[in-house]
């Protein structure tokens, strides 16, 4: 989609060094991309924890330790 904009420069000459772009679009582009993606993962914490069925952190240590050890002893 073509759309038309002013950017502040500042903020422009930041993106294009953060996103090590080599243009412009490029670095609106990755930077829309990158901002959509950390507010998908927002949406998606607010669900960490709610589904019962799953392990809990302490559990999958313990089950990796297991299997460190199993492994180790091959």
């Amino acid at each position: 989609m073509k759309t038309t904009i002013d950017i502040p420069e500042e903020e422009l000459t930041d993106a294009l060094r953060f996103t090590r772009a080599k243009t412009k679009r490029e670095a609106v582009v990755t930077a829309l991309a990158d901002f959509n993606q950390r507010r998908r993962m927002a949406e998606l914490i607010q669900y960490a924890g709610t589904c019962p069925d799953l392990m809990t952190v302490e559990e999958l240590r313990a089950e990796r330790w297991r299997r460190e050890k199993s492994i180790d002893s091959d």
